[in-house]
């Protein structure tokens, strides 16, 4: 993967360090905290020392998700003693007050556990704010679940997953540092043996008042929402939204989790990917962990240390190395970054009339294979209606007469005789055009629900999110989709 296709590739592993191969052989304590005598010291840099590590800070070097405009860009780095390292330089106005940040950067350093990306050290000089952290040399949980190339993640490895992130909050929260800001999968790292860590970039006052929870709406706490306060609590949502991602291998709101469960739809929350794999006590017990975590209430969420103790009887294949189930070769390269199909790539432009000839020419070839009611109902005037309606909307959607289409597209979907993905992109390219963004995600989402492995929905889903100014999200379901489009192009 090119330098800028990973928002937070941390993984850190100095060479020195001597690290067993298989953390589950180890007679480490519990939370994974390890003999922290294996970890170096917490050392202040100076900026030519990370100047020179990073090639001057060279653009070649970044590894954050969205490069150069990024607000704090994390680049990668070479010690001169050979030790790989990640460094985060903060924007100038992120950290106004110096003691403050060295303060908060000596009390991350004092922290050494097995399960996370520990910091070693930083650099205070003048404007400049930098973390030096380990390197880790395998990519992040979003790349692996999200965006795989030749295996999903596995569901021992979920479960490994899951258990070794509780770990890592609950060896924090037991030193004082329970707070972590916007918990997601660009922040769990994968070492050099294929095993998760918490990056501890994380771990740090990301505002000038250490109070901003940098995350998409959708996915943030309640109470964060109501009071602008993180809490521990707040937490232990993240983590809830985690595991829904790890139960899922898609990024999906937790109020659409939440529904699902409570109308008992649990196999449409369930990675198709895992069919097959995975027990359904397993399943159940993960998203009823899930539920709780996501609970409005704060006070009815579990701890850190409840979390642990759920995940860790759920523990599979526990003496197979992380590396195995993560399909890691030692000393493999990153793989190469997928290029975008012609309709990806008129997506991410937002050509909107290049999309309208792509979809116009696939016609409704990929409605196939998808479950309609049609075939089970007698011909009656209230379908023949609907399909009226449909070529109506096809012969508008033709003739580019898009507020006709929206109309008729609309018309043929509430008959609700005929279930069509198709049907929901063509309208949401409609609405596009009529600069009714929210309608548009909303129609593109709601193809994702009917085909959950359609690219289409999710090229659609990443021009609403553009629209609407969403670049990050955006990015990351033209992956999606690129990555289903791939998987299906080798089946």
């Amino acid at each position: 993967m090119g330098a800028r296709c990973s928002k937070f590739s941390l993984c850190f592993l100095p060479c020195q360090l001597k690290f067993k191969s298989n953390l589950n052989d180890s007679s480490d304590t519990e939370n994974g905290s390890g003999n922290e005598d294996w970890f170096p010291g917490f050392s202040e840099f100076s900026l030519d020392q990370l100047r020179a590590a990073t090639s001057g800070f060279s653009s070649e070097n970044i590894v954050s998700e969205h490069g150069e405009k990024a607000p704090n860009v994390v680049y990668k780095g070479k010690l001169d003693d050979d030790q790989w390292i990640a460094v985060k330089r903060f924007n100038r106005s992120a950290w106004p007050d110096a003691r403050q940040f060295m303060e908060e950067a000596r009390a991350v350093g004092q922290l050494r556990s097995e399960r996370l990306a520990n910091l070693i050290g930083c650099c205070c000089e003048g404007d400049e704010r930098l973390l030096v952290a380990e390197f880790m040399p395998n990519e992040t949980l979003s790349k692996h679940l999200f965006h795989w190339d030749t295996q999903p993640m596995k569901w021992a490895m979920r479960l490994r997953v899951a258990l070794y992130l509780a770990q890592a909050l609950e060896y924090c929260s037991g030193r004082g540092r329970a707070l972590y800001h916007d918990l997601n999968a660009y922040r769990v790292l994968f070492d050099k043996y294929g095993s998760p860590r918490l990056s501890c970039f994380g771990l740090m006052k990301n505002s000038r008042d250490g109070k901003s929870y940098s995350t998409n709406l959708a996915f943030t706490p309640p109470e964060y929402l109501r009071t602008g306060r993180v809490t521990p609590e707040s937490v232990v949502y993240s983590f809830g939204t985690l595991l829904l991602d790890l139960l899922s291998g898609k990024h999906i709101p937790p109020s659409h989790a939440l529904d699902l469960i409570r109308g008992k739809n649990i196999s449409m929350l369930m990675d198709s990917c895992l069919e097959g794999h995975f027990s359904n006590d397993d399943g159940t017990e993960l998203v009823r962990l899930a539920s709780r975590c996501l609970q409005y209430e704060p006070r009815d969420r579990p701890n850190a240390k409840s979390l642990v103790t759920a995940l860790a009887p759920l523990q599979k294949e526990t003496d197979v190395p992380s590396h195995i189930l993560m399909g890691i070769p030692q000393g493999n390269g990153p793989p190469k970054e997928i290029p975008l199909s012609p309709l990806g790539e008129a997506c991410s432009r937002l050509d909107l009339t290049a999309i309208h000839e792509i979809l116009e020419t696939t016609g409704y070839k990929d409605d196939e294979g998808v479950a309609n009611e049609l075939s089970f109902q007698m011909w009656t005037n209230q379908i023949q209606e609907t399909l009226n309606a449909k070529k109506r909307a096809d012969s508008a959607f033709r003739a580019k007469d898009y507020v006709t289409a929206i109309d008729s597209y609309t018309k043929f979907i509430d008959g609700g005789t005929m279930i069509s993905p198709t049907a929901f992109a063509r309208r949401c390219l409609c609405y596009l055009m009529n600069d009714m963004t929210q309608e548009a995600l909303g129609d593109a989402m709601q193809a994702q629900v009917i085909h959950p492995e359609w690219p289409t929905a999710f090229y659609l889903q990443a021009a609403a999110l553009k629209s609407l100014g969403m670049e990050n999200d955006a990015q990351e379901t033209l992956k999606d989709g690129t990555c289903l489009e791939a998987r299906r192009n080798r089946d």
